[in-house]
Order: structure tokens, then C-alpha cells, then sequence
């Protein structure tokens, strides 16, 4: 994919709240570019950043930080500046960020965690999601461990795919589909939703915004609403509320199909 494949609406689309997590900006295959564009599109009543939008873990070991990254930082401040609350709920990747938990400044807000009520009236929990990680909590080793095989399989892709483009195919999510494909994947993913559940339940709310496993999702896990807002660095999704309370999930492979369809009807007509 790249930025010149998909244009924004022309003008902001005016929506109730915003959700996106796991940007991972500081790493080579965050999608900022994409982010960035689809951040111009809204004009939203308050935006949450529900965790690893800044990478701690890979900037650790050295820095990336192009343009398009801090593009990002000033598209979230200019928002800010006018009106918009943005809330960053810390993740696992940004936990450097936990000491400072309680910051307000003007309209940002530093969270671990909070509470959203929608315009329907359902109380959401936003969090991470990686306190519901077996892995993340008990066995840090694995977490870092299985951080480095993800970012193997992300170098994989990256290649793949400009061999995919080179012959004319579409983008195409190596890590997407071993998490579909592999058992053991597809088991930790419904574990963690069960466990996510579990929480929101015990603590009666309707349901949960997430983020952390890089699965964008809206479904009922028995009576809880769980909504995962993906991520920005394979599939490039969010989460939308619109001001009669529902939830939208946007995709950009989506958002790009409907506007390439617009522009072939344009020029049939």
C-alpha cells in the first residue's frame, strides 16, 4: 500500500469519538502515512489512543523516527488544539509512559485505563488489553521473544509484498493470516477475548474497547460488547462512533475499495 493510493474525504467527517491502538510508531512498519490521512478525514468529539501508539520497546535498542512519525504526534496536538480530548490509555510497548498516568495537559489526557460512555448510554472499559496477556504478565521473556518473531514475519511481509506489487497483485498480510491459520494463534486470541470478558462482566459494564493483539474485531462474547480497534501496522483499522451511539469498524483496505468504485463510476458517467 502506498499513501498516494488513497485520498480523504474532502471534508471532515464530524463523528462522536475516534478509537485507534497498537500504531507502534518508532518502528519501520508503522503505517503513519495511512494514519495520518485517515486523522485529517475527522473531526471528532474525543479520540482515544488505546495503547502502543509510541513503541518504547524498539526505540530501546535504537532510533527511528521519520517524518511521517512525528506527522502523526502534530496531526493528534493540532486536533487537541482545536477541541478534540484526546486520551492516550498506556499499553505494554508504551508502559514507560504508566509513572506518568494521572498528566492532564490542556486536553490531553494519560490514562491506564478508562470508562466511555457511548450516546446510546452503554459504558464501555477502554483499555490496552495486555493485563489479559497469559504471556505479557507471567513470562516477560516470551513477550520479547515472541516481539522479535512478530517483527521477522512483519520483514517477511515487507518483502513479499513488493514482490506482490512488482507483478501486480494487492497487498496481502502474512502475519493477518498465520493468525487465522495457526491453532495455537486462534487459541490465544479466544482466551484473551474470554479473559477481557470476564473483567467487563465482573465489573458490569456492557463491554470493551481493546486493542494489544493486532485483531480488529466487533462481536458479542456472550452478553459483552468487544470491540478490538486493531492496529496501524498490517491493517490499518479504527474504531468509529457516530452520534447515534453506533460503532463502526473502518479498514483502509475497505475505505481504498470505495474509493477506487467512486472514481470508476466518475469516469463511466
Amino acid at each position: 500500500m502506498t499513501s498516494a493510493e488513497f485520498t480523504p474525504p474532502s471534508r471532515k467527517q464530524r463523528v462522536r469519538t475516534l478509537w485507534i491502538s497498537d500504531v507502534h510508531l518508532g518502528t519501520r512498519d508503522c503505517q503513519a502515512e495511512h494514519l495520518s490521512q485517515f486523522l485529517k478525514g475527522y473531526h471528532a468529539d474525543k479520540v482515544y489512543l488505546v495503547g502502543d501508539i509510541i513503541d518504547g520497546w524498539k526505540l530501546r535498542g535504537g532510533m527511528y523516527w521519520p517524518q511521517a512519525h512525528t506527522n502523526v504526534i502534530r496531526r493528534l496536538l493540532t486536533m487537541a488544539k482545536r477541541g478534540t480530548e484526546v486520551i492516550y490509555v498506556t499499553g505494554n510497548h508504551d508502559e514507560f509512559l504508566r509513572r506518568y498516568s494521572t498528566l492532564i495537559l490542556g486536553n490531553i489526557q494519560l490514562v491506564d485505563e478508562a470508562v466511555h460512555i457511548t450516546a446510546d448510554g452503554r459504558h464501555l472499559l477502554v483499555i490496552h488489553g495486555d493485563q489479559f496477556d497469559v504471556i505479557t504478565r507471567y513470562h516477560r521473556w516470551l513477550a520479547f521473544l515472541g516481539d522479535s518473531a512478530y517483527e521477522f514475519t512483519l520483514t517477511l511481509n515487507r518483502w513479499l509484498n513488493h514482490w506482490r506489487a512488482r507483478y501486480g497483485y494487492g497487498y496481502w498480510s502474512l502475519s493477518a493470516y498465520l493468525k487465522h491459520k495457526v491453532k495455537t494463534a486462534v487459541s490465544f486470541i479466544s482466551d484473551f477475548e474470554e479473559a477481557i470478558a470476564h473483567e467487563v462482566t465482573k465489573r458490569e459494564l456492557h463491554g470493551v474497547v481493546c486493542g494489544h493483539i493486532h485483531h480488529a474485531e466487533i462481536r458479542k462474547v456472550g452478553e459483552v460488547d468487544y470491540l478490538n480497534c486493531g492496529d496501524w501496522v498490517e491493517s490499518c483499522t479504527a474504531l468509529i462512533e457516530h452520534w447515534d451511539g453506533h460503532i463502526e469498524l473502518y479498514r483502509l483496505d475497505d475505505a481504498q475499495a470505495k474509493e477506487a468504485q467512486l472514481k470508476a463510476e466518475m469516469i463511466t458517467n
